[in-house]
């Protein structure tokens, strides 16, 4: 590993990209902690503190703690997760987006109606959280009218600040830049979360036994992750002889490999965010029904459990269909004079269409279970909230998913170089032998 660390940073092209991403990241850190004018950051926290909820470290989750500072960053990238979601919903429904959306410069403006998509929605998540404050003592510094003016300006800034920032990673970093800025969110609660439970347990308020079952179960869950990861279907394809110009290639065996959680992370961040939506516009807001929709998705009920288990599954099936769509990839098979053994090619869509259907299901099934360990751990063990939320599913998922993507592009790049990658030790074994 350590060689492989050196022999990374000695290339420049590869030094360069990781450099990039680790400083991008640090900008992003940097902004969690840097208050919205108008506001008192001490009170903010006392409070929080002295009234530490689920609601409240649900937001610090996907915000990497900025959520209690008030901070311009304290949205995080969820509203361009919300948006994206709607687009994509949009698309289903309306076929002259789907359309544009196949050509080269429709996709462009895709992604430009999800940017404007992404102001509006950022502008009404920091409405609510101008609310939220008010309703915290000693909070505001200012007026209450020129403060929700500067508050909206400023938290919608930070957001698309955090999209250009994950862009520009995606861009010139490793890895995908939004994917890792709530990675880096989640890796920056852990000290804090270590801390709350050593305290809790010097306090007497957890059994130090339910500590060691928590965290035995917790690198078990990190072993379940990694192995439905790295998990596949392997479907056969076998091309005959054809004839490309003058050269005639022969027959070959090749197959699809279809991962048994096709669609990642995906549906654990979709359906988080949606689900966060009506939370941060409902909660403590003076509006009855909104209130009511905000007490009744409480990430502690029962409700809200059952809406994003089957929230998790759609968003499995509905991802699936998008990035892998059995009728294009069919299409594909047959135009190269591709056949699968024992399937007749007219037959071949709705082969591939119930092969994925058989391991998305289960997949996703799998993901809702691991992603409902957090309420499960504070209900049955009384962990705090901000350990909970670690030590549970969705943050497992989204560290694993995400630093095995990552470690895969690195692997990639080493391999260009014709170097060793993190993953593939069969060279350096041989050596030791």
């Amino acid at each position: 590993m350590s060689n492989t660390l050196v022999d990374m940073m000695r290339m420049k092209d590869i030094r360069k990209k990781v450099l990039i991403t680790l400083g991008l990241l640090a900008v992003s850190r940097i902004g969690t902690v840097i208050p919205v004018p108008g506001i008192n950051p001490n009170a903010v926290l006392s409070y929080f503190e002295a009234s530490s909820n689920s609601f409240t470290e649900y937001l610090n989750f996907f915000s990497g703690g900025a959520f209690s500072y008030y901070s311009i960053f304290m949205l995080g990238v969820m509203p361009y997760i919300s948006t994206q979601i709607i687009v994509q919903l949009l698309m289903l429904v309306v076929p002259s987006l789907k359309k544009l959306s196949q050509d080269p410069q429709g996709a462009k403006k895709i992604q430009q109606y999800t940017r404007y998509g992404t102001i509006v929605v950022c502008v009404l998540q920091s409405l609510a959280t101008t609310v939220y404050a008010r309703g915290i003592p000693g909070a505001l510094t200012i007026g209450t009218v020129p403060f929700t003016l500067i508050a909206i300006v400023a938290v919608t800034a930070g957001s698309m600040l955090l999209l250009w920032i994950g862009e520009k990673i995606t861009q010139f970093g490793i890895g995908n830049g939004i994917s890792l800025l709530i990675f880096a969110g989640i890796v920056a609660r852990i000290p804090s979360a270590f801390y709350s439970l050593i305290r809790a347990v010097a306090a007497g308020t957890l059994n130090p036994i339910a500590v060691v079952l928590v965290v035995v179960m917790f690198f078990f869950v990190i072993a379940l992750v990694v192995y439905e990861e790295q998990g596949q279907r392997k479907i056969p394809v076998h091309y005959a002889k054809r004839v490309v110009g003058r050269r005639m290639y022969g027959s070959q065996s090749s197959f699809i490999p279809f991962k048994i959680n096709p669609s990642g992370v995906i549906p654990v961040i979709f359906a988080s965010a949606l689900l966060s939506f009506p939370l941060q516009i409902g909660y403590n807001s003076n509006i009855r029904w909104l209130q009511a929709v905000a007490n009744f998705l409480n990430p502690q009920g029962a409700p809200y459990m059952i809406i994003y288990t089957l929230l998790i599954i759609a968003f499995a099936f509905f991802y699936t269909q998008i990035s892998l769509n059995p009728i294009e990839m069919a299409k594909n098979i047959r135009d190269n004079g591709g056949s699968i053994p024992g399937v007749r090619n007219e037959k071949m869509e709705e082969y591939l269409t119930k092969v994925l259907n058989r391991i998305v299901l289960p997949g996703s099934i799998f993901l809702a279970f691991i992603a409902l360990i957090p309420t499960l751990i504070q209900m049955l063990f009384n962990f705090p909230s901000n350990v909970a939320m670690l030590f549970g599913g969705t943050s497992l998922i989204i560290l694993v998913g995400v630093d095995l993507d990552t470690m895969r592009q690195l692997d990639g790049l080493m391999k260009m170089h014709h170097h060793d990658g993190f993953v593939d030790v069969k060279k350096r074994k041989t050596k030791k032998i």
